[in-house]
């Protein structure tokens, strides 16, 4: 299954919807305004929410929680290294691997690829393409974009405004 997220990018509060290779709505996304770290809540097209991801705030590198029901179900992590960016989702197992400079990089379990997500560049703001491999982790796999995405948005921001 292949969806699609693309996000607004004049946006004043982020909320962008994610569509399946026919061009329909199958999930949203909205962020919540003026909070301290991203907050970001996973939606189906009933108004359900499937997924609440959270930043952890006052870390040396960044963290964010993924709730399901109320409850921690995941933590994604960027690990520190010298050479490229590494995540790691804790509770699940999961590794991200890849080329994040260029956003194109895979969610693994157990050396088998959940998802390959690949960022369009020619597009007006963000906009990833996400090859999900088992529908069974659909929500999870979104979840783990969306906290990558904020993670690298986050470090391409204090880049340019350091310069």
């Amino acid at each position: 299954m292949r969806l699609y997220m693309k996000q607004k990018i004049f946006s004043l509060v982020d909320r962008f919807y994610i569509k399946d290779e026919n061009g329909q709505d199958r999930y949203y996304v909205e962020g919540e305004f003026f909070t301290l770290g991203k907050k970001f809540h996973l939606y189906d097209m009933n108004g359900v929410e499937l997924a609440f991801i959270q930043q952890k705030l006052l870390t040396f590198l960044p963290k964010f929680f993924v709730y399901q029901n109320g409850n921690i179900v995941a933590e994604i992590v960027k690990e520190f290294t010298f050479l490229k960016p590494r995540y790691r989702v804790d509770g699940l197992d999961w590794e991200v691997d890849g080329e994040f400079l260029s956003h194109d990089y895979y969610v693994r379990s157990s050396g088998y690829d959940l998802a390959y997500v690949h960022k369009v560049w020619m597009s007006w703001g963000d906009s990833y393409e996400i090859d999900l491999n088992d529908s069974r982790d659909t929500v999870l796999t979104l979840a783990v974009v969306l906290a990558i995405d904020a993670v690298m948005d986050a470090a391409e921001n204090s880049n340019s405004s350091s310069t």
